[in-house]
């Protein structure tokens, strides 16, 4: 359940860096994540000008964004991580509020929104349930894959290219040897952005055009 929003009590905006990669991390218990936790300290260890990591939880426990720094760090960078554990087949609340306020009509898509074109999206998710579930014959009815179009066309309208996910299923019971080679992936490709093989390959990022009367004036009380 997302928290009751307080009035905001004045204070610093969050300091953003203008890197190239930035990771938008949304954990609401971090502390207890092992695998987030991990994936999250060998982001951190990379060069710092390059790489930003921005956890949601932690920069705005009170549910109350820094539209601003969050639109200037994005507009920096040319990939955009979204991290997190995968809640009832989607993302946690806070980045779902972020999405919200964060990807602006006329910002990020519709008339003048072009701040995001051309960069890269690339979930980096975990999941409770072992891969096993994520089939026909599972307890979740489809592999992972039909859970991801959200994202994707989330990507599409921002016109934003979206990379193929880095998924860690069955996350609860990973072994420390497999946990430190996924960090290890995640740090590398972090860093090798965007000398990575599989982009030569893909097409351009696809644009959704929103023309301006799509949004009556009765859209921002809805």
């Amino acid at each position: 359940m997302v928290p009751a929003r307080r009035r905001r009590s004045p204070r610093p905006n969050p300091p953003f860096r203008m890197a190239d990669v930035v990771v938008i991390a949304a954990h609401p218990h971090l502390e207890r994540s092992r695998v987030n936790r991990a994936l999250l300290n060998a982001a951190r260890k990379l060069d710092a000008a390059r790489v930003e990591v921005r956890d949601l939880y932690a920069l705005y426990p009170d549910y109350w964004i820094d539209v601003a720094a969050e639109q200037a760090a994005l507009a920096a960078a040319r990939l955009v991580v979204w991290q997190h554990p995968i809640h009832w087949y989607g993302m946690p609340p806070l980045m779902r509020l972020w999405q919200d306020e964060v990807l602006a009509f006329g910002w990020a898509y519709g008339p003048g929104g072009r701040a995001l074109d051309g960069k890269d999206l690339w979930l980096v998710a975990t999941t409770g349930d072992p891969a096993a579930a994520y089939r026909p014959d599972g307890w979740n009815r489809y592999f992972f894959d039909a859970f991801v179009p959200p994202y994707e066309q989330a990507a599409a309208l921002c016109g934003m290219r979206f990379v193929p996910p880095l998924v860690l299923h069955g996350a609860h019971r990973v072994d420390d040897d497999a946990l430190a080679a996924h960090a290890a992936t995640y740090a590398q490709r972090l860093a090798s952005h965007p000398q990575w093989p599989e982009l030569a390959e893909m097409e351009p990022a696809l644009r959704c055009d929103v023309p301006a009367d799509a949004r009556g004036a009765g859209d921002a009380a809805r």
